[in-house]
């Protein structure tokens, strides 16, 4: 993967389709609410639905015979689950036709300067994932700036295609200055994912001009209209 710069002013609302990942990630979230946010993404030509892995084979089915790919978030939203335990959860992710993973970094093994399972845990997802890029979830909002260098240092070692920067449902989401910070730590070889409090247009556009080339959110539709959003929400 290569990341080209994009001149968001040549971006029109529904422009921003591809770029997107349409989110449904809440605890709550039923049956229907799976399928209609797969009909809208179908609707809309959206890149992908980001759902939890229980969800998965409903939105398999559900996205069958359109160009979305199906995604799952792996130990969401705390990231502390034993790497071997990871693994499970994306070959059977992969099993069930995710064709991307979100897996969430272990945020302590980070703080307590566990780097070498820090870069094992993502790898070993990584080599479990098979052709499936994965994407490194590091929560920014937890972290100092030192630590997002390091994080994003261990992604790219490991062979992560994408680092994100938020699971939706910390602190605070995305920001232009971590999007900026991570696109300048991974280089133009990795994908910069900018999830969380990307509610409109204006929200899209201004992470894009960042560097980011892919976007988390719930606001999908709306983002798409051109139309601000509301508040809350992945």
């Amino acid at each position: 993967m290569k990341h080209q710069a994009i001149d968001p002013k040549q971006l029109s609302p529904q422009g921003l389709s591809q770029f997107i990942d349409h989110t449904l990630l809440r605890p709550e979230a039923t049956e229907a609410e799976i399928k209609k946010v797969c009909a809208e993404a179908i609707e809309h030509k959206f890149k992908t639905v980001c759902v939890e892995l229980k969800w998965l084979p409903c939105a398999v089915a559900a996205l069958k015979g359109s160009s979305v790919l199906p995604i799952a978030v792996i130990c969401f939203p705390a990231g502390t689950a034993p790497t071997k335990e990871k693994v499970e959860m994306t070959q059977s992710a992969i099993k069930i036709g995710a064709q991307e993973i979100d897996m969430v970094l272990n945020r302590i093994w980070l703080k307590n300067h566990e780097y070498d399972r820090v870069l094992n845990d993502i790898q070993q997802v990584v080599k479990a994932a098979g052709q499936a890029p994965v994407k490194v979830i590091l929560e920014t909002s937890e972290l100092s700036l030192e630590e997002k260098a390091i994080a994003c240092a261990l992604a790219k070692v490991a062979g992560a295609a994408f680092v994100k920067t938020s699971t939706g449902f910390s602190k605070a989401g995305a920001t232009v200055e971590d999007v900026q910070l991570m696109r300048d730590l991974v280089g133009a070889e990795m994908g910069v994912k900018a999830s969380g409090g990307v509610r409109s247009y204006e929200d899209a556009i201004k992470m894009i001009t960042a560097g980011a080339n892919r976007l988390g959110t719930s606001a999908s539709v709306a983002i798409v209209k051109g139309a601000p959003a509301a508040s809350g929400g992945y």
